[in-house]
């Protein structure tokens, strides 16, 4: 397809497409394009770099049911979404994957697809991700509330951090093979690899609501 055919939507950046579609990003999970800390390039771009037809891609998105629900457009209102639907969920999460891999890297251990370190990894991970809230909660996002300029500094402080998420999800996609458990798997097997599926999901978003959003509001 040469670039003259391509639908305006290949031209637009993922991030901007992941704002102005509710409901996009789950498309970009599917065809594994980094929306997050990536977002900044071209559909087609990161299409082609992902070895997918920017054709597909487009049509899942306008294939996307309308009336999916938007984020906030107060930013205090945005705030308390990101601190209700992804900080306190990520806290029930993460001891909950532990518990569960904890589990499985015991029974299983002698079983070849054994997600060995798996535990290790998820508990590093929470660490380093309690921290950064921290920073959020007690430092960034007040600092927004009151309308302080500017936040040039913490804002990319907050945005490298989650480039380190990013990496970190990679090694969680290895350690669980992209989350398929294997043939036979027992139910909690299958059960901490659906949660670390979901923990996923939920950490790409949050990091694309406040990169691509949140953060964009006071650039």
């Amino acid at each position: 397809m040469t670039t003259t055919t391509l639908a305006p939507l290949a031209r637009l950046t993922v991030r901007d497409i992941a704002v102005g579609r509710p409901g996009s990003t789950a498309v970009f999970r599917r065809f594994k394009i980094d929306y997050c800390c990536g977002g900044g390039a071209t559909l087609e771009t990161a299409a082609a770099k992902r070895g997918v037809a920017v054709d597909a891609i487009v049509e899942a998105i306008e294939a996307l049911a309308p009336g999916t629900t938007k984020p906030p457009a107060d930013t205090n209102a945005l705030i308390d979404h990101l601190l209700e639907r992804y900080h306190d969920v990520h806290r029930w999460q993460f001891p909950e994957a532990i518990r569960l891999a904890t589990r499985v890297e015991a029974v299983h251990r002698d079983h070849p697809a054994c997600p060995t370190g798996l535990s290790q990894h998820l508990a590093h991970m929470f660490d380093e991700l309690e921290a950064h809230h921290q920073k959020e909660e007690m430092g960034l996002f007040p600092m927004m509330r009151r309308g302080q300029s500017p936040l040039s500094g913490p804002i990319a402080c907050m945005t490298h951090e989650h480039e380190d998420v990013v990496e970190q999800l990679h090694g969680l996609a290895r350690l669980t093979n992209d989350f398929t458990p294997p043939d036979g798997a027992c139910n909690t097997w299958r059960a901490l690899y659906a949660l670390c599926a979901e923990i996923d999901a939920d950490l790409r978003d949050h990091m694309h609501l406040e990169n691509n959003d949140l953060f964009r509001r006071f650039g």
